[in-house]
């Protein structure tokens, strides 16, 4: 039996800029660099896009953008910083959306997430209401797609902190929403009990 593995990248950051500044204050935990976003685009976002793969003798072989090999999703917080301050690594991750779609038959690998990256189970129901098409409009308006080319406008939606419920379900169909939540392995049960298993609420 044939067997793959699936590598899903969740990068969020909070909107970390002082309300009457508009700008992100000096982080001193961040040292040596100006903040923690910084530091993390600096240590992890860019590096990811350009990955370099050595041959044995420890020489660059290629350079490999990961994102385009992983299903991922970015915070539209995240996504707005990267877009000002870093658009070198903000492109990359829109390129490996459309190199994704080339390799994946058709669909990217980029998934859409409620806005603020709320607990959706724990919200109510005028939150989800806005946390979701807010997401949905971000990511469209990023990606330059609908959730999935292959299928029109709906594909999967991450639902932080990959948990889900019902009621969630219920903005993404008012909303053009996605087929289904992507969600968190099921809490492992009792000793003797038999193993979770990863779920996913589809939608009817």
């Amino acid at each position: 039996m044939d067997r793959a593995v699936c590598v899903h990248g969740h990068f969020y950051q909070p909107p970390r800029e002082n309300p009457w500044l508009e700008a992100v204050e000096l982080q001193d935990s961040a040292a040596p660099y100006h903040d923690w976003n910084e530091r993390i685009t600096a240590e992890s976002y860019s590096p990811n896009g350009a990955s370099r793969i050595l041959d044995p003798e420890g020489r660059i072989e290629r350079i490999v953008n990961n994102y385009s090999r992983i299903s991922f999703n970015f915070g539209p917080t995240l996504l707005s910083w990267l877009e000002e301050r870093s658009p070198e690594t903000y492109g990359m991750i829109l390129e490996a959306d459309r190199a994704g779609a080339r390799r994946f038959g058709g669909h990217g690998p980029a998934l859409a997430q409620a806005y603020n990256h709320p607990i959706l189970p724990l919200a109510n129901r005028r939150d989800k209401g806005t946390q979701i098409p807010w997401g949905i409009a971000d990511f469209q308006h990023r990606f330059g797609r609908g959730y999935m080319p292959i299928s029109g406008d709906q594909a999967l939606q991450w639902s932080p902190p990959v948990t889900a419920c019902w009621p969630s379900r219920r903005p993404c169909r008012r909303h053009r929403g996605p087929t289904c939540l992507a969600c968190r392995p099921v809490r492992p049960p009792a000793r003797g009990a038999s193993a979770g298993r990863t779920a996913a609420a589809d939608h009817p």
